[in-house]
C-alpha cells in the first residue's frame, strides 16, 4: 500500500488502492463510476462533485457542483449522456424541526415540516425536484432539463436508461415520502406519470397513519426489474409493485418484519435469474439503539409470496456496537447496467463496519468474503452537534472491473480492490 494512503483499520481479501478527499469535501453519500468519473453525492456541502478516477490508483481533479439554496442534493443517477440529480429541503440543517437523528428517523416528514396537509407553508425558501444534466462531456455538466415537485422533493432516483425513471418524492398532502414513475421521453421536460403510496399516507385525501407513534412509514427507493418494482419502506417493510402501466401501480405483495425486529427497510436488491430478493435494514442510530439490523434473502418464485429464508452473516471481529457511530446495513451495490454485475457474489457497506463482500451462492448460507474498514475521517464535514468522528461507509459501487468505490459521511472516496 502506497505510503500516502489511509490504512484500514481492518481489512480481509479486499485492498486499499486508491483514495481522494474529493476536493476538500470528505463527505459522501450515493456514488456513480460512469465513463472514467465518479459522482458522488454529498450530505452536509450541498451540491455534488465530480473526480477523475480514470486511474484509480491516483485520483485526478475534482470539480465541485453547488446544490441550491437550502437544499439536498443527497443522490443521483448515471447513465449515458444523463444525469439525475435530487432536490429536496436539507433536511439536517434545520435543527428546530431535527436536532438529532432520532427525529429524523422516528417522525413522519411532511408532518414536521408542514406540507402533509396539502401544502400550508408559503415560503419554501428551497428547490423541490430532479436536475437532469447533459455529461456527455463527463466533468462539465450542462443542466437542460428539471422535474418540479410541490412539496418537500425527492430523496433518491432509480434510473438504468430508456423511457422511465423512478423516485421516491414526498409531495404535498402526504405524510411522507411515496413511490412516483418518472416518464423521461424526454429529458428536458421529465413528468410524474404514476404514484403509489402505503395506505395512510394521503393526510389530505382523510387517510390517517395506520402504524404507532414513533415508526417512520416512508419510501427510501425501489428498484425496478422489468415491469416489477421492489420497493423499500423504511418501518413500513418491504412491497412488491407491478408497474407494468407506469401512471397505475398495483400491489402484489407488501411484507413488514417490523416489529419484532427494528424496521428501517433501505435497499432492495433482486436477483431475478435466481428467484432472489436481497433487502438491507438501515442501522440509523448510534450504538444500536434502534436494534440489531440486518441483511435478508427473500424467495421470491412467487411474487405474491415473498419468503424470507436466511440473513447475512453480521461483522464481528470487534466490538463494533462499542466503537460509536452507526453500526450496520446501509446500500448494496446494485447491479446496475454497464457495471459489476453478479447474482452470487453481492457487495454492502456497514457503516462503521466498512465495506463487506458475501457469497450467496447457497441462499440459505451467506458467507461473508472480503471486508476493508477504512479509518477515522481525519476532518469533519458533518456539522450536526455530537457526532463521532468514526467511520461511517455510506455507499458502493463496484465497476465493470471489480473495483469498489466507497463513499463516506466525512472520510472521502476510497476506490478498493477485491481478491475474489
Amino acid at each position: 500500500m502506497s505510503d500516502d494512503l489511509p490504512r484500514p483499520d481492518y481489512a480481509r481479501n479486499m485492498k486499499l488502492i486508491g483514495h481522494s478527499g474529493i476536493g476538500g469535501r470528505g463527505d459522501g453519500l450515493q456514488v456513480m463510476v460512469h465513463r472514467g468519473f465518479a459522482y458522488v453525492a454529498h450530505p452536509w456541502s450541498q451540491g455534488f462533485s465530480i473526480v477523475d478516477v480514470r486511474d484509480p490508483k491516483r485520483p485526478g481533479e475534482t470539480i465541485f457542483v453547488p446544490a441550491p439554496e437550502n437544499t439536498w442534493t443527497i443522490h443521483l443517477q448515471t447513465h449515458d449522456d444523463l444525469l439525475l440529480v435530487v432536490n429536496a429541503l436539507d433536511l439536517f440543517a434545520d435543527t428546530s424541526k431535527f436536532p438529532d437523528e432520532k427525529s429524523y428517523y422516528t417522525r413522519s416528514i411532511g408532518e414536521t415540516v408542514g406540507t402533509a396537509e396539502g401544502g400550508s407553508m408559503k415560503a419554501r425558501p428551497w428547490t423541490a425536484g430532479m436536475t437532469v444534466y447533459d455529461i456527455s462531456t463527463p466533468d462539465a455538466p450542462r443542466r437542460i432539463g428539471f422535474l418540479p415537485v410541490d412539496g418537500v422533493g425527492i430523496h433518491r432516483i432509480w434510473y438504468v436508461g430508456g423511457r422511465w425513471a423512478y423516485a421516491s418524492a414526498l409531495i404535498d398532502g402526504f405524510t411522507d415520502y411515496v413511490f412516483i414513475t418518472i416518464d423521461m421521453a424526454d429529458p428536458t421536460k421529465p413528468r410524474i406519470a404514476g404514484r403509489w403510496w402505503l395506505p395512510g399516507m394521503n393526510a389530505a385525501a382523510g387517510e390517517t397513519p395506520t402504524w404507532a407513534a414513533g415508526r417512520r412509514f416512508a419510501l427510501h427507493h425501489a428498484l425496478v426489474e422489468g415491469d416489477t418494482a421492489y420497493a423499500a419502506w423504511r418501518d413500513g417493510g418491504l412491497t412488491i409493485l407491478d408497474v407494468a402501466d407506469r401512471a397505475n401501480p398495483r400491489l402484489i405483495a407488501h411484507r413488514n418484519w417490523s416489529p419484532p425486529f427494528g424496521g428501517g427497510t433501505h435497499s432492495p436488491l433482486p436477483l431475478p435469474s435466481r428467484d432472489l430478493l436481497v433487502v438491507a435494514d438501515e442501522a440509523v442510530l448510534d450504538n444500536e439503539e434502534d436494534g440489531r439490523k440486518l441483511t435478508w434473502v427473500f424467495d421470491i418464485r412467487d411474487k405474491a409470496n415473498p419468503v424470507s429464508i436466511s440473513t447475512f452473516p453480521v461483522p464481528s471481529e470487534i466490538d463494533y456496537v462499542a466503537k460509536d457511530g452507526h453500526f450496520g446495513p446501509h446500500n448494496l451495490h446494485e447491479n446496475r447496467p454497464g457495471s459489476f454485475v453478479s447474482d452470487t457474489l453481492i457487495f454492502a457497506t456497514w457503516q462503521n463496519a466498512g465495506v463487506r463482500a458475501f457469497d450467496i451462492s447457497d441462499p440459505y448460507r451467506p458467507v461473508e468474503t472480503g471486508a476493508l474498514v477504512p479509518p477515522a475521517p481525519r476532518v469533519m464535514t458533518d456539522r450536526r452537534a455530537g457526532r463521532p468522528q468514526v467511520v461511517q461507509s455510506a455507499d458502493i459501487f463496484v465497476d465493470a472491473a471489480g473495483l469498489l468505490y466507497v463513499t463516506d459521511n466525512n472520510g472521502g472516496l476510497s476506490i478498493i480492490e477485491y481478491g475474489g
